[in-house]
């Protein structure tokens, strides 16, 4: 099943300069005859229970999570557990768990990248590793080509390799896409980011271009994360999907500079990097550069089998039509070269959309009539190495997809206190909004466009996975607008360290979060699969979106 693009990332019809402002047609409530029992367990799912899976989950126990560690044994042991006492079935037969291959390769970080007269130092200046399954990698004197965003986009007019032979060569790219600083210019979606500003479309575009090498020049503003997160997350072991050409057609080596080593090189080269960016946000560009880049990669390679887990609450009518919920239970495990705290906990991302899963499974097996249609949890691996979990069981599912009515994704779920509001990321997208208008009245909230659409969410977690084969998917959680004033104050506080800990060891629970706004939005997407799984008629996508089934 292949994804049917119109066209593939957005068509003319949407806002230009932000996401599509479609309005969520009304959806009627399912009466309770359905389920007697709905608005007790709906008020059952509490804070309570929610903390004590997330603490649990993100305890040093655990060892961060990582796939193929003893702290995914001990997960997933954790996870068969719970979803076997919350009385769901195994999903993929007689077993709750679905094998993923998995090779792993770990960059030796005693690698130094040379470009022109400059020497750049792993972590500090640069990232470099391969997904090519070789012991060593190298780039010899590769000579450099600017390609702008590296964007090649036939809806949009924009191709920045037009006119390029890159074979041989390294590639340096902007991150995000070419409407992020110039949304008045009304290109692409203005600050909304499009999958032409993800870091995995850049190295697949790279690698479909012929090219030996991609650097992506780092800036945190439109990449929406600090260096450190980079540092760590391309740092240390690397997951990938066994391929048939053990990777051969990916660039040898896939890398990031940091804004300051990439002023140094186009200063090198001859060329002003403010001058050569500000050229690309005007239109397809590229220009070669003077200069050439020299590094070796040093593999260690390891297969592995790590395991997402599926559980199932058979439907009453349709039990082969699911709709699955999803959540990645995987973060970075623990770096034994750092001094003091080593683990990366996870416990923000992504402990909490784990438990919520567990406690949605508790209130599901708990109504006292079941569903019309089945509820399945997929509770994914390696979502941290690029969505991988969720990718592999899209393109092996347990269930076929066209049997997949929806998906609905938790993923860092509010630590920040109630809200007024609910933030769909990537609004506009589907029918499945309509639901969450009608479960967000219940709650006395209303809708509102994800607070940074130019991060690019929507394409960042694992719903997209599901998205891109065609399956409406939604991802939504706690807003902007604070309850009351208490909690104003409490998300001022709170949010600074949530933000400064995103995949940092300092990821811990903390007793002093408060789940009120995990509570309300785990009661919210219980609200919505419930109707979805009792509704006439399956959620579509909206007709502006980029996604439809085949």
């Amino acid at each position: 099943m292949k994804l049917k693009i119109i066209p593939m990332l957005l068509t003319a019809s949407v806002v230009i300069g932000g996401c599509s402002q479609q309005k969520p047609e009304p959806v009627e409530q399912t009466e309770s005859p359905i389920a007697s029992n709905f608005d007790s367990v709906y008020s059952e799912i509490s804070s309570e229970n929610l903390k004590q899976h997330t603490k649990v989950l993100s305890s040093d126990e655990f060892e961060g999570r990582l796939p193929a560690t003893v702290g995914e044994e001990k997960t997933l042991e954790y996870l068969v557990n719970a979803f076997t006492a919350a009385g769901l079935s195994p999903g993929n037969g007689d077993s709750f768990l679905q094998p993923v291959d998995l090779i792993q390769i770990t960059a030796d970080p005693n690698m130094v990248m040379t470009i022109g007269d400059n020497e750049f130092a792993y972590q500090q200046d640069m990232v470099a590793s391969s997904k090519r399954e070789q012991d060593s990698i190298s780039l010899e004197n590769s000579e450099l080509v600017f390609v702008g965003y590296g964007v090649n986009a036939p809806e949009y007019e924009w191709n920045d390799y037009e006119g390029l032979d890159v074979e041989g060569k390294t590639v340096v790219i902007l991150i995000n896409d070419p409407g992020f600083e110039n949304p008045e210019s009304g290109k692409f979606q203005g600050t909304t980011m499009t999958y032409y500003g993800r870091w995995s479309y850049k190295y697949e575009e790279a690698s479909r271009q012929g090219a030996a090498g991609a650097l992506i020049v780092h800036e945190t503003a439109p990449a929406s994360y600090g260096w450190s997160v980079v540092a760590n997350s391309w740092s240390g072991p690397q997951y990938g999907l066994p391929s048939a050409d053990n990777g051969a057609s990916r660039v040898a080596v896939e890398g990031w500079l940091t804004l300051e080593a990439a002023q140094k090189v186009f200063a090198d080269a001859g060329l002003d990097f403010a001058t050569e960016k500000a050229n690309a946000m005007q239109g397809p560009y590229n220009k070669a550069m003077p200069i050439a880049a020299s590094v070796t990669v040093n593999n260690s390679i390891e297969r592995s089998a790590s395991y997402n887990v599926f559980a199932t609450l058979p439907g009453t009518e349709a039990p082969d039509e699911h709709i699955i919920y999803t959540a990645h239970w995987d973060h970075l495990g623990k770096d034994e070269s750092k001094d003091g705290d080593q683990i990366y906990n996870g416990a923000h991302d992504n402990a909490t959309g784990t438990a919520a899963s567990i406690v949605m499974a508790e209130a599901f097996a708990s109504l006292n009539v079941r569903p019309k249609r089945s509820v399945s949890f997929l509770i994914v691996t390696a979502e941290e190495q690029g969505l991988l979990g969720s990718k592999y069981y899209a393109e092996n599912p347990i269930i076929p997809l066209d049997k997949t009515v929806a998906n609905i994704n938790m993923d860092a779920m509010n630590v920040l206190g109630r809200t007024k509001d609910v933030s769909v990321i990537g609004m506009g997208k589907s029918e499945l909004e309509n639901y969450l208008e009608a479960a967000a009245t219940r709650q006395g909230r209303v809708l509102t466009q994800e607070g940074r659409p130019e991060a690019g969410y929507y394409y960042r977690s694992d719903h997209f996975s599901f998205a891109k084969l065609g399956v409406p998917a939604l991802y939504a959680k706690g807003g902007d607008q604070p309850i009351d004033e208490a909690t104003a104050e409490y998300r001022k506080r709170t949010s600074l360290i949530v933000t400064g800990c995103y995949h940092q060891v300092c990821d811990q629970f903390r007793d002093s979060w408060d789940f009120g706004g995990i509570e309300e939005d785990t009661q919210l997407l219980f609200d919505v699969g419930f109707n979805i799984a009792n509704a006439d008629s399956w959620p579509a996508w909206n007709p502006t979106s980029e996604f439809q089934r085949p």
